[in-house]
């Protein structure tokens, strides 16, 4: 579904979003263009605009275009780093369709996502708030951190359940916090409210990414826009198989090690077989249903129970569609 389509209160506002993003992306540089409106072809859920556009509204947001120009940000940050992952992925496929460095290159991915992280900061400038820059400036930094904390702990079965968490809390989570943070900021919200606003977000992007990597062994192709276990390809030890090194028999727990190790999905079936045969899906969506309940705990401070309100609603609705989706 669109974003516009799971959050309809949000429709007007994602639209003038999407219209920043196009007319940002303009370049006299022909490649960048072609690759930009590929990207852009390409959809998406837009879940980070969502957030920074869901708190403002929220929390009262009176200004005119503000929150547009920092939800194109947002997601601007977040493209750049989907396209230097594919790269470092070596992914041919992502939203059901070739990735851009499948279909242009990997030079010219690389480049293109350069493109937007300095097009993205041109935008914080504009915006002319301090404390805007300093918590995207932090998050775009710790997402680096993230990555390469990931890359470390490619091929290597003894990761635990702690390194996995640091890994998506630096490279997932952090721009899920910053993105409602922001809007917190925006609406001069006080301490209290900003801190509240990025645990909301934090905590809904820890659920997702644990989701995702669920949905990697449960999901279906048409769904998910990517191959089957891409992840174990890649030799990325997710929580589903941090489970099953923690708590399968010692045939399970050689089996995955050996897979990881190699990168190897050529006995993936055996290994999903262990999956659900020591309920590493069950134990991982629990997992996420705690992170879910602990951002649901945060409404109540950006939209009081007693105040009828659409986008209060909507916070309800974002915390459980993070952990009930197939996609």
């Amino acid at each position: 579904m669109k974003p516009a389509e799971l959050f309809p209160v949000l429709a007007a506002d994602l639209a003038e979003v999407d219209s920043v993003i196009r007319s940002q992306l303009r370049s006299e540089v022909a490649l960048v263009n072609t690759i930009a409106d590929y990207i852009v072809g390409g959809g998406g859920k837009r879940m980070r605009p969502v957030l920074l556009l869901l708190l403002a509204r929220a929390l009262g947001y009176r200004g005119e275009r503000g929150h547009y120009q920092l939800a194109a940000v947002v997601e601007f940050i977040h493209t750049a780093t989907l396209l230097h992952d594919d790269v470092v992925d070596e992914s041919d496929l992502r939203r059901g369709r070739r990735t851009a460095n499948a279909t242009f290159g990997n030079a010219a991915a690389v480049l293109v996502g350069d493109f937007l992280y300095s097009r993205a900061f041109q935008m914080m400038v504009d915006v002319d708030r301090m404390r805007v820059m300093k918590v995207l400036a932090d998050a775009t930094n710790t997402i680096a951190e993230g990555e390469v904390l990931q890359l470390m702990n490619c091929n290597d079965p003894d990761v635990d359940e702690a390194r996995y968490m640091q890994v998506i809390r630096y490279k997932t989570a952090r721009l899920f916090e910053a993105a409602s943070h922001l809007g917190a900021i925006l609406c001069d919200a006080g301490p209290k409210i900003e801190e509240a606003a990025a645990a909301y977000g934090r905590h809904l992007g820890t659920a997702f990414q644990i989701i995702d990597d669920v949905l990697d062994y449960s999901g279906r192709i048409d769904d998910i826009g990517k191959s089957l276990g891409d992840d174990l390809r890649e030799g990325k030890p997710t929580l589903p198989l941090i489970h099953v090194m923690r708590e399968g028999s010692p045939e399970q727990r050689r089996l995955v090690r050996e897979a990881i190790l190699a990168g190897d999905a050529s006995r993936f079936e055996d290994i999903l077989r262990a999956v659900h045969d020591t309920g590493a899906l069950d134990y991982a969506k629990q997992c996420a249903q705690r992170e879910a309940d602990l951002a649901r705990a945060q409404i109540d401070s950006l939209a009081p129970a007693d105040t009828a309100s659409v986008y209060r609603d909507a916070m309800l609705y974002f915390a459980a569609y993070a952990t009930d989706r197939d996609r």
